[in-house]
């Protein structure tokens, strides 16, 4: 595997006439993946290097968001959704227009959409594939697009992961390691309200507060943690923020469950709110249980505010790279609610060692997760493949 200095100091003699071209997922952002896509093209902006991105539009036809005179996000027209895929024909023409004004195309895995339009564009420049995750739940589309994944992996000049876990345990990326390298998400710190905090804390007063958040679906474990209520007294609640189809279920269980006084399914908290949650928590729980859960930003947003993190030890997935196991939180076995129980328990009923997790959240954060330093590895990256 490709070990690539990340240092910042990179976006400083970065070429400022060479042109990138981010491709791929959505726009609005709703997930990990848009929101890496969009803090990349906003980071070019500070540096002066000149990026535009190509993406699907969720809900309209095709317009141009100006960031700048030399950064665009550029929409097309979606025309339904197949397989957790935007199905957008206009990207493939669009691209083939442009296409010839970029000296790298830096495309975000998994898009068969954006996959699909870099194949009939013609491009014959650089490329740089970010391989977010692997294609886990949708099997029947991985087997229509496993010979276009299987050219995009081979024309790829450099192929980016998220952690270096993911990229060793991919079956797809075996045999192209040595054209591989990791570059973590980095995020700018959470910053909450001290009013609405106050707010939170005074409505859940006297309580330990546990949150979560995420899409509520089977590969975000909730289940889990609402079982894992059962094993905690009256002196914790339990707040999960999100919605999703398993909203009815989880509310079920929590009924049946005699849990009304300790879960709380919150819905969609809003941007301006979120931050404030995670100021108010005691301590951030993250469920997942499957490898679709490749790097969980969550657990950056958490540990910027200095709160440990409960995480589960998902083979193959970068979640407990990122949530180092006994220095930012602890890493417990999926598919367990005792499990995750004892381990808030244990955190946060030991002042010495959620002293010791919370200082090592706000560590690891800031060596590991901030976005100037993914801006300036992926600027070095960009000079890598450029051969600079």
């Amino acid at each position: 595997m490709v070990l690539l200095d990340k240092s910042i100091t990179f976006a400083f003699i970065f070429r400022r006439d060479m042109r990138v071209l981010q491709l791929g997922k959505f726009y609005p952002v709703q997930g990990g993946v848009e929101k890496v896509m969009v803090d990349l093209l906003t980071g070019f902006v500070e540096h002066g290097v000149p990026c535009d991105m190509l993406c699907a539009h969720l809900n309209q036809g095709k317009k141009t968001v100006e960031i700048s005179p030399n950064h665009r996000i550029i929409c097309t027209k979606t025309l339904f959704k197949k397989y957790a895929t935007m199905v957008s024909p206009q990207m493939i023409s669009v691209l083939r227009r442009i296409a010839p004004s970029y000296d790298i195309i830096h495309v975000h895995h998994p898009d068969p959409m954006a996959a699909l339009a870099l194949r009939l564009s013609g491009y014959k420049g650089k490329v740089v594939l970010h391989w977010h995750s692997d294609i886990v739940r949708q099997k029947k589309l991985l087997g229509l697009y496993l010979p276009l994944q299987e050219w995009l992996i081979r024309r790829a000049d450099l192929i980016v992961g998220t952690t270096p876990v993911y990229l060793s345990s991919s079956d797809h990326l075996k045999g192209y390691l040595d054209k591989c390298t990791y570059l973590p998400i980095g995020i700018d710190p959470i910053v909450p309200d001290p009013e609405k905090v106050m707010a939170i804390r005074e409505r859940y007063q006297g309580k330990r507060i546990i949150f979560s958040l995420g899409r509520l679906v089977h590969y975000k474990g909730f289940k889990y943690l609402v079982d894992a209520a059962r094993y905690l007294d009256d002196d914790y609640v339990i707040l999960i923020g999100g919605s999703g189809a398993l909203r009815e279920e989880l509310q079920l269980q929590i009924a049946e469950n005699h849990l009304d006084n300790r879960v709380f399914l919150l819905g969609r908290v809003s941007d301006e709110d979120l931050p404030s949650y995670y100021g108010a928590c005691d301590l951030f729980c993250l469920s997942s249980v499957q490898k679709t859960e490749a790097f969980a930003i969550v657990q950056i947003e958490s540990m910027s505010c200095g709160k440990p993190v409960v995480s589960c030890n998902i083979e193959g997935s970068g979640v407990p790279w990122v949530n180092a196991d006994g220095v930012s939180g602890l890493v417990v076995e999926t598919e367990n609610g005792k499990s995750l129980a004892e381990a808030i328990r244990r955190i946060i009923e030991s002042p010495d060692l959620y002293a010791s997790l919370s200082e090592g959240a706000k560590q690891r954060f800031s060596q590991l997760f901030v976005k100037e330093k993914m801006i300036g590895g992926c600027l070095a990256i960009y000079q890598q493949a450029l051969g600079m």
